[in-house]
């Protein structure tokens, strides 16, 4: 038997799925990420349709069956579209990308209302605000590493618990993340952090303007955290999204 439930999601990802109807990926506030089936999707009058679109934030209605991985859709409502995101293609690619994690590397239906919180706000942030969009994604991926377990402590090295990054200098290693140079000996680290790349990374944590640093800074931060990620992840390859808006 089927229970109805109502919960707010986020749209992930959607594609046909015969000759009328879709399928939609949504992180949901309540249950996480789920797939749903649209039904009569394709056709130009189909109001949920049109409102269940990658990186919207909508209310749905849905027919829910354990025994089943997709889901009925019934009912949808927009709560914002974020036009000032689709607007601009840095903004657009940078969200795609905040998606695109969600879809990857969160396990299906494990409820987090953190990590929904953090992407309405930040997808919020892209539409809104005048913040370089490289900046706010990469504020959203030092988050997220801490959602998922793999966190870059700023404060004190993993290995001596003692904060001497300033004095001992900052090292990268896959498996303990930022160690002091103290510490560098006691594991196989990748590369040195630069000063201004860690100071960087605080601005990120400690949610601080960080529009005056190197532009080049910024892909390295990003660069470093995926790389971090696919250590973790090893069926991860990347985030394609910002491969594919660059072509």
């Amino acid at each position: 038997m089927s229970e109805i439930i109502k919960t707010e999601a986020i749209v992930l990802s959607k594609l046909d799925y015969r000759d009328t109807s879709k399928i939609a990926n949504l992180f949901t506030e309540d249950f996480g990420k789920i797939s749903v089936i649209i039904k009569g999707a394709r056709s130009p009058k189909s109001k949920t349709g049109k409102i269940v679109d990658p990186l919207n934030h909508i209310r749905i209605v849905y027919y829910n069956k354990e025994s089943r991985d997709l889901q009925f859709i019934s009912d949808a409502e927009s709560i914002n579209y974020f036009p000032g995101l689709k607007e601009d293609i840095d903004k657009l690619k940078y969200s795609y990308a905040v998606i695109e994690l969600i879809n990857k590397l969160i396990p299906d239906n494990e409820s987090n209302k953190k990590l929904f919180s953090a992407i309405v706000k930040i997808l919020n942030r892209f539409s809104a605000s005048d913040e370089n969009p490289v900046i706010t994604f990469g504020r959203f991926l030092f988050y997220f590493l801490k959602e998922v377990g793999f966190e870059l402590h700023l404060e004190k090295c993993p290995i001596c618990g003692k904060n001497d990054f300033l004095t001992e200098g900052v090292y990268y290693s896959f498996d303990k993340g930022l160690i002091c140079g103290k510490c560098k000996g006691e594991t196989v680290y990748k590369s040195e952090v630069k000063k201004e790349l860690f100071n960087y990374l605080l601005c990120l944590n400690y949610n601080k303007s960080a529009e005056t640093f190197n532009k080049n800074v910024y892909s390295v931060a990003i660069n470093l955290m995926e790389d971090h990620l696919k250590y973790h992840f090893t069926e991860f390859k990347g985030i394609q999204s910002l491969t594919i808006f660059q072509e």
